[in-house]
């Protein structure tokens, strides 16, 4: 627990904390069948605790607990990846962002909002393209004009919580350049196919748009709107990275006390130099790895203009250190740590599929070199 918390704050985080570890410990994720969803009513309950409201502001129904949204939810992030926690915390509260931010610049969103601050409904992002990597603003899937409305055409795939959601916001090309709409997933001609998933918790569809028509209260904003897309990434990558560190120190502390229990040679495995050398290796990552998000979440919380540098660098450096620290923590283990019963998969499946998702750390090293203009 970090000693700068507020009260409030900590109260928060040990009522998640308790809440996972009742409803959702490890033993109940490794139990979970292939390409099942989370229990909608558990997360209902996620909503009742705030999992919804932190970056929606009041006048929409929500609120956080410090009033600094970001941050109360990069720090809900950390509980839930200790627990490898299912459930679309990144995927609602993305959605979210984009209708907080689009509000008042087009059509009313605001039941939406609230259905979703409630966890009555469930959104998640349709950004992803078959065999296109992470270009959220050239998107593919069409959008075309059609009585008073438009005509959605294309496939969208990677999308979180595809068979779970009520919702889907959806990137499109239209005339007037990129633009999103809301789309609920019971409209005709929107279907959805589960994909594999390397993450026991957390699963992802393709979603198809066949001659989906739809009105124009379904847009989001307005169309070129980037800075909304701009603002749904940053969110996405603080949660995302902020989940991979809570996963780090929950893996971390169970390596250094199994190197504690374990005895070689009638003395324990951490007293051997060699692996003290690695754990101070795995230390030093891991607090660059909290450092960085922090300064990402910090940034994107005071909205500045800047925020795409900081959250790019999060999500580069966490997502290369993250699995360096895990397959150090995967050997040092032994035998142990490469089996079904032992709790480490979980936590290399989680980052290794957080690597890759909004970004890779190649991407967003190309970023970076695009921001100083090199």
């Amino acid at each position: 627990m970090d000693p700068e918390l507020s009260p409030d704050q900590k109260l928060f985080e040990a009522a998640a904390k308790d809440f996972l570890d009742k409803e959702y410990p490890l033993d109940r994720i490794r139990r979970m069948d292939a390409g099942a969803g989370f229990d909608r009513d558990w997360w209902r309950r996620g909503a009742e605790l705030g999992w919804t409201a932190m970056l929606v502001p009041e006048e929409l129904g929500g609120g956080s607990v410090s009033g600094e949204g970001v941050r109360d939810l990069a720090l809900l992030a950390e509980v839930l990846g200790a627990g490898v926690a299912p459930g679309p915390l990144l995927a609602t509260n993305t959605v979210l962002a984009g209708l907080v931010a689009a509000h008042g610049t087009g059509p009313d969103h605001s039941a939406a909002i609230e259905s979703l601050v409630s966890g009555e409904a469930v959104a998640t992002w349709a950004v992803y393209e078959p065999g296109r990597q992470w270009a959220p603003l050239e998107p593919g899937l069409t959008a075309r004009p059609a009585e008073g409305g438009f005509r959605l055409d294309g496939v969208k795939d990677r999308v979180e919580a595809a068979g779970d959601a009520d919702l889907f916001l959806v990137t499109a090309a239209t005339p007037q350049g990129t633009a999103q709409f809301l789309v609920p997933a019971a409209t005709p001609g929107v279907t959805v196919e589960r994909q594999w998933s390397l993450d026991l918790a957390r699963h992802h569809g393709a979603v198809r748009f066949d001659g989906v028509r739809v009105d124009e209260a379904a847009m989001v904003g307005r169309p070129g709107a980037g800075e909304v897309v701009e603002r749904q990434t940053q969110v996405a990558l603080v949660i995302q990275c902020a989940e991979v560190c809570g996963g780090l120190d929950r893996v971390f502390e169970m390596t250094t006390q199994w190197a504690r229990d374990r005895y070689t040679f009638g003395r324990p495995i951490a007293s051997y130099q060699a692996l003290k050398h690695r754990f101070a290796d795995m230390r030093t990552w891991l607090e660059a790895c909290h450092a960085t998000t922090a300064a990402a979440a910090s940034a994107v919380q005071e909205g500045s203009a800047g925020a795409a540098e900081p959250v790019s660098t999060a999500k580069s450096y966490v997502g290369d250190r993250s699995l360096a620290i895990l397959q150090d923590c995967v050997q040092i283990h032994g035998g142990i740590g490469l089996t079904w019963e032992h709790d480490l998969h979980l936590y290399l499946r989680r980052a290794t599929s957080n690597r890759s998702l909004y970004g890779t750390p190649q991407d967003h090293r190309r970023r970076l070199a695009d921001l100083a203009s090199l």
